[in-house]
């Protein structure tokens, strides 16, 4: 029994490829956006919003991608934001 088991072969070990791995490039249109109104009494999702934009206090300016998922964020709290094309 013993020689049996010296006897089985294992499988070869399977060869390890790298996936590639592609990063979405951006066109490079970029939008300027300005916190203008406070969060405070606001809803609880527009402060959040306002966070994932990366704003939390009055006059903040961040220049982001312009992408749909952006806008969108945007377009909840258009009312505390000023927009701007950036160049």
């Amino acid at each position: 029994m013993a020689e049996d088991k010296k006897e089985e072969k294992k499988a070869p070990a399977k060869k390890v490829v790298a996936k590639k791995v592609t990063t979405k490039k951006s066109s490079g249109a970029t939008v300027k956006i300005t916190q203008i109104g406070s969060p405070v009494g606001r809803q609880g999702y527009q402060r959040a919003t306002l966070i994932g934009l990366g704003l939390n206090k009055m006059h903040r300016t961040r220049e982001l991608e312009d992408s749909p998922a952006v806008r969108g964020m945007i377009k909840k709290v258009s009312h505390l934001v000023k927009v701007e094309d950036a160049a």
